[in-house]
């Protein structure tokens, strides 16, 4: 229906010419049969002319109409499409990408779809159309003129097709341009405490006005061509229009044309150089939308750096054993993280990881939750290979407490119950008296309907964590990774959440990374690593005897401790 319209109020933009054609030619002949009532003719010949403008008219607002619900829903569409692909892609491309740029690209991908399909809808078709209609009725009238239009056209539309080809070059680098720009922009909003705990507002500012100059220049550069392309256009369109005029003129002067020819041919060459013009703006137009949707068509055609296999099954934990075994992994070519690391955690025993910064601790739980593939080894979960089972199943049967909890910008609420989207509210405040944040938020004037703020920083660190313990006790999960969880916990905020992380951990297989004093003595086992391997295990009181590294760690872990103590 939205093609047929838009075709079909071409077909009528062609025809009604014609009729206006015959009324001039009728008024140009007073004598003959036709003109002996020549109201009659002329009102008939008018009225044929404008009902054929109306049908016209009907049949665009027939083509625009539906083209509504369906723009709406293909747009709707697109986007959800590109928000799917993005979301899935691996915890490496986050690391790797501006989340400013990535919303900005996101969002470019509907407008380039809704550029791209209104001069399809709206351009394309309809000069295709009356192009062939005009360039046939103009070749019935005089063969000479009919080429001098064709050959104006193809020179016209073959210099755009090069200019454009040759434009499209910037409009990708502005397109780069506009999405480093909002990358800097997001990048220092998001950082704004550290700017201003460095003074850093001078140099945001240069950075920024860097990313913008060069935005400029090169929008400078794609506004000039334009500019240069409608003006040549102009001048081709005034000049054509002159010399058709000139030229029916000698042939009317031979008799060869008449005077409704004369309209005729000034209606097309109206018709066809305004859809001429609009030719350059679609091919403009039409460049700068595949510029723009092409970033993010890139990232949606990228394979994720890990995917589910073909029909892979659903993990089933029915103890939570862990084997790692001779796992190897690679941060990229030249930096080796884990080398033959190997380690079998019984169900229900709870370990401690502890050794050097870079050691390896943090990729090993990585590892766990599948956020990248291991380079070689496996990891298997109650004997069930992780990387043969569903990605979702995976991390469904592990709760994490990470160090630096990020919460959404929705409600306290909201934020809890992500742990287990299902939950009632009672079961919710349940999980927030444990967590023992229930106090905090029943303060808060708005209780468990307070908005937390961009990434909770309106709460505390110590409130944001047990946010996240709150949602980790939740999910009930048979496997619990805690990451420095009361790291962000003054003493008394431990002391209150010990008793709740307890509860947690019990019956469930845990792995703590961890350097407060408080956690790591209560482990079945601690592991020491070094170099992205086991160093020495055992319990605290074996390892302060038999190994070194831990010794030297735990003295200074210890100092910490009793200062703060004291």
């Amino acid at each position: 229906m939205i093609v047929f319209g838009a075709a079909a109020a071409s077909v009528f933009g062609v025809i009604a010419p014609i009729y206006y054609k015959r009324f001039f030619d009728l008024l140009q002949a007073p004598g003959s049969a036709e003109a002996s009532a020549p109201y009659n003719p002329l009102l008939y010949i008018l009225g044929i002319a404008l009902v054929l403008k109306l049908a016209g008219w009907i049949c665009w607002r027939i083509s625009l109409l539906p083209n509504i619900n369906f723009d709406v829903k293909i747009m709707r569409n697109l986007t959800s499409d590109a928000f799917s692909k993005v979301l899935h892609h691996s915890y490496s491309f986050f690391s790797n990408t501006f989340v400013g740029s990535l919303v900005r690209k996101v969002g470019r991908l509907e407008r380039s779809y809704e550029t791209i399909w209104e001069n399809v809808v709206h351009v394309v078709i309809p000069i295709s159309i009356s192009v062939v209609g005009i360039l046939y009725v103009v070749f019935q009238r005089s063969t000479a003129i009919g080429f001098a239009f064709v050959a104006w056209l193809i020179i016209f539309l073959f210099a755009n097709y090069l200019i454009f080809r040759w434009k499209s070059k910037y409009d990708e680098r502005k397109t780069a341009a506009d999405s480093a720009v909002t990358g800097t922009l997001s990048d220092s909003i998001t950082n704004n405490i550290s700017i201003k705990i460095f003074s850093g507002y001078s140099f945001e500012e240069n950075l920024f006005g860097s990313a913008t100059k060069e935005l400029g220049a090169l929008r400078k550069i794609g506004w000039t061509i334009n500019e240069v392309i409608r003006t040549t256009q102009g001048l081709l369109s005034v000049g054509v229009e002159i010399a058709v005029m000139v030229w029916a003129l000698m042939l009317y002067n031979k008799g060869q044309l008449t005077l409704g020819d004369f309209f005729l041919f000034q209606a097309y060459i109206v018709t066809l150089t305004n859809q001429v013009w609009n030719i350059g703006w679609m091919l403009r137009a039409f460049y700068e939308a595949i510029a723009d949707a092409k970033e993010i068509v890139e990232i949606m055609d990228t394979p994720y750096e890990v995917k589910d296999i073909p029909d892979a099954g659903v993990l089933k934990v029915t103890e939570g054993k862990i084997d790692f075994t001779d796992v190897i992994f690679n941060f990229n070519e030249t930096r080796r993280v884990l080398d033959g690391f190997s380690l079998s955690i019984n169900p229900g025993e709870k370990v401690a990881f502890i050794g050097p910064s870079g050691a390896g601790k943090t990729t090993v739980t990585k590892l766990l939750f599948r956020f990248h593939d291991v380079t070689s080894g496996t990891i298997l979960i109650d004997g069930q290979d992780i990387s043969k089972v569903t990605q979702d199943s995976l991390r469904d049967a592990i709760a994490l407490v990470p160090q630096e909890p990020i919460l959404f910008h929705r409600s306290l609420m909201d934020n809890i119950r992500y742990g287990r989207r299902d939950a009632t509210d009672e079961e919710v405040l349940e999980a927030a008296k444990k967590a023992r944040c229930h106090e905090f938020i029943s303060s808060l004037p708005d209780g468990y309907d307070t908005m937390v703020g961009e990434r909770g920083v309106k709460l505390s660190g110590g409130e944001r964590q047990r946010v996240a313990i709150a949602r980790a006790i939740l999910k009930d999960a048979p496997i619990l990774v805690l990451d420095e969880a009361t790291s962000s916990l003054d003493s008394e905020s431990e002391h209150l959440i010990q008793e709740a992380l307890n509860i947690l951990m019990e019956g469930k297989t845990v792995i703590v990374i961890a350097h407060r004093l408080s956690t790591i003595i209560t482990m079945d086992r601690i592991i020491v690593i070094e170099g992205g391997n086991i160093r020495a295990m055992g319990t605290h009181d074996q390892l302060l005897k038999k190994d070194e590294l831990y010794k030297k760690l735990w003295s200074i872990q210890a100092g910490g401790f009793l200062k703060e103590e004291e």
